[in-house]
């Protein structure tokens, strides 16, 4: 059994990164694959019936944390040399193992499904993270499961992990969650749905609005390709039928992530372009490939293929108000585009921020500041008023990729407007999704790291 070097061992990036201003942006970019498919995929494939081969997972510490949780649970894996292949063979709904201690790092994408899945399943399991996973609420997921004969409880403060699993007596035909504060604790529900529909129909009810839909339809998308058929009723209900098991497809291939394809399309909209990525496209399954529109609207001139997409410059960007709350990920290049702006943008609905890897409202909002700009900050929303000049800065991450990832944006040349200087404090946090990122953007913007 082997694992991914590159997930076990994060690139070895100084505490502190240095990018000198870019003059352009002009290139081509291989994309790594999506880290919503990736771990959707891995425990789909674990639950299935019969092996999966997966072509071009995402190698990254959250796929990592996946990885290891699915090995401490007998689930046997192995990857294809140094290649990012695996092959899963799956347990058919029932892990070996039924007691295990796993961490889940800072990886949603995994410790909501996990958890969903062995409480339906049964056992005896504790999950927990770092400290940010521990301030991350999964308090309606629990509710919800509890609700229906799980027995989940709480190693720390209620609401939130470290979670202790035990076998519970589960009989439902309806279940309820709420949907306005992650839209994984939904995604959870629905692939441990044909473990709690095995004899009965199964209904889950949204509860209030249901943001971020764009992964549910991902999550849908992925059940139908391991055999299990979920009835939609707008956004509001989704109903299981009785006696549906997930079974392997034979092999199925990961898409390039959109969520990192906006900061290289981001990039050829402010400097110049083309840029084009490779790896996503028209034909993708991912709701972030609609950041392109806010990009439109922003005058940027977009082009796509099935499998990718190509963004340059058509002057100034124009500020734009928008709703966000259906691609919240890629929505934060947004707001540093946004520096680049004719005038002030609004970013809209956009609260589910404040649950992430960090409250990424607040720490957007600290570190546009820093370079210069002038930000509103509400509960749900930021208004971004961008400088007259941008300044060079030290940009704090907090631990959170994505950060790290949007502030590269900042060096850049735009029209009307020269990037500055920006150090970017713990790059290794790019980890979590896209290792070598920091590589890629200097690619385009035909700048030196070091």
């Amino acid at each position: 059994m082997k694992h991914s070097k590159q997930a076990q061992h994060p690139k070895h990036y100084p505490q502190h990164l240095d990018l000198a201003p870019a003059m352009r942006a002009e290139g081509v970019v291989r994309l790594p694959g999506s880290k919503s498919i990736s771990n959707r995929i891995l425990l789909l494939a674990a639950l299935a019936g019969g092996a999966t081969r997966i072509m071009d997972l995402l190698a990254s510490d959250d796929t990592f944390v996946m990885l290891d949780a699915l090995r401490h649970l007998g689930v046997r894996w192995e990857q294809q040399d140094a290649t990012q292949n695996y092959t899963v063979y799956g347990v058919d709904g029932n892990p070996p193992v039924h007691q295990a201690d796993l961490f889940m790092g800072n990886a949603g994408t995994a410790i909501r499904p996990l958890t969903a899945a062995l409480a339906v399943i049964g056992g005896d399991y504790t999950l927990h993270g770092v400290a940010r996973m521990h301030e991350r609420p999964i308090g309606d997921l629990v509710d919800a499961l509890n609700a229906i004969g799980a027995r989940i409880s709480y190693a720390g403060a209620a609401g939130f992990p470290p979670l202790h699993i035990q076998r519970g007596h589960i009989d439902a035909d309806h279940m309820r969650v709420r949907g306005n504060v992650s839209s994984q604790f939904l995604t959870a529900l629905l692939m441990a749905a044909p473990f709690i529909a095995r004899e009965q129909a199964l209904t889950i009810e949204v509860v209030g609005e249901l943001i971020s839909r764009p992964y549910i339809e991902i999550t849908l998308n992925l059940m139908q390709r391991f055999g299990v058929t979920v009835e939609r009723n707008g956004w509001q209900s989704f109903a299981v039928a009785p006696g549906q098991r997930y079974h392997s497809p034979g092999a199925i291939h990961v898409e390039g992530d959109a969520s990192s394809a906006s900061y290289f399309l981001a990039a050829g909209a402010i400097a110049g372009g083309p840029v084009r990525v490779e790896g996503v496209g028209a034909a993708s399954i991912q709701g972030d490939v609609r950041f392109v529109e806010a990009l439109q609207q922003m005058g940027a001139v977009v082009t796509m293929g099935d499998n990718w997409i190509e963004a340059r410059s058509n002057g100034v960007l124009k500020a734009i108000d928008a709703d966000f709350n259906h691609i919240p990920d890629a929505a934060m290049t947004i707001a540093v585009a946004a520096l680049y702006a004719d005038g002030p943008s609004v970013l809209r609905n956009i609260g589910s921020w404040r649950v992430k890897e960090t409250d990424r409202i607040a720490a957007m909002a600290t570190e546009l500041r820093k370079v210069g700009a002038l930000v509103e900050e509400g509960a749900d929303y930021l208004r971004v008023t961008p400088p007259a000049q941008l300044r060079a800065a030290t940009i704090d991450t907090y631990d959170d990729h994505r950060m790290a990832m949007c502030f590269s944006l900042a060096t850049l040349h735009g029209v009307g407007r020269p990037g500055a200087a920006m150090r970017i404090n713990d790059p290794k946090c790019v980890a979590k999704t896209f290792p070598d990122y920091f590589e890629a953007f200097a690619g385009i913007a035909h700048n030196d790291l070091f």
